[in-house]
């Protein structure tokens, strides 16, 4: 009974946030899933186990984002730091896209989100590549919300190997050197068709970056919490989102 009325409670105070959300919805959010691992400690599991719960919560995340509007959603799944990782939880890591997908991508199908990825693809393992490409190809033709999953990325791989293939367009002489730009780096980057995250949640308690969307965030609003990734619920992606609004974003003016 006391499950019944706590649930019932959460539901009516997630109506009422609801309703004093207001249209000006961020249209990236991007969000660094940290806490996994300390989650789990806390309760005496293995590491594992608070990954296993942290792909849970990507479901009512996604869920609630595509509700409000939303149009991209990056998540930062993997880094390319992480195979720094015990080899074990690595290679669990590489499990979670074929679990995550295997599951919601015929849900992800019907609310016509699409599912799109960055970073170094080539290195995952071979089951892991089938599963996201499949999701790619199946929700290519989707127009809703775009969930972009951040595997195997590192924003400092990505700034640089634009700037290769950039230097290898001058060498060619298909660039000059005056010709390169912010606009040029850009359409070089792994986000080239996508805007800006205007607000960026970081949940654990860690304010850092940790390698993450370096370009990309210039001018993003940052939102900390404490929580731990798997206890991350809707009712804190509209708190983020109701701070969001409170701010005033100059970009540097006045």
């Amino acid at each position: 009974m006391l499950e019944k009325l706590t649930k019932w409670k959460q539901s009516r105070e997630l109506d009422a946030k609801e309703e004093k959300i207001g249209s000006n919805i961020p249209k990236h959010i991007a969000i660094i899933m940290d806490g996994n691992g300390r989650w789990a400690k806390n309760r005496g599991l293995p590491r594992i186990a608070g990954h296993r719960e942290g792909m849970k919560v990507i479901n009512k995340v996604v869920r609630k984002a595509n509700e409000l509007g939303v149009e991209v959603l990056t998540l930062y799944a993997f880094s390319t730091e992480n195979w720094k990782r015990p080899k074990t939880e690595v290679d669990f890591l590489m499990k979670l896209p074929e679990r995550f997908l295997g599951t919601e991508l015929p849900q992800l199908i019907k609310e016509n989100v699409k599912v799109r990825l960055m970073g170094s693809i080539e290195d995952l393992p071979e089951h892991t590549k089938r599963a996201v490409n499949k999701a790619v190809e199946q929700t290519s033709n989707n127009t809703g919300l775009i969930l972009n999953f951040a595997l195997n990325y590192g924003s400092r791989y990505e700034i640089v190997h634009a700037v290769k293939r950039i230097s290898e367009q001058v060498e060619q002489g298909m660039i000059k050197s005056n010709e390169i730009s912010e606009q040029l780096i850009n359409d070089y980057l792994m986000t080239t068709e996508l805007r800006d995250p205007d607000l960026l949640i970081r949940t654990s308690g860690e304010i850092r970056l940790s390698n993450f969307m370096l370009w990309q965030v210039a001018y993003s609003e940052f939102w900390f919490t404490d929580v731990l990734w798997p206890d991350f619920s809707e009712h804190h992606l509209l708190e983020a989102i109701f701070v969001y609004q409170k701010r005033a974003r100059r970009y540097g003016g006045v």
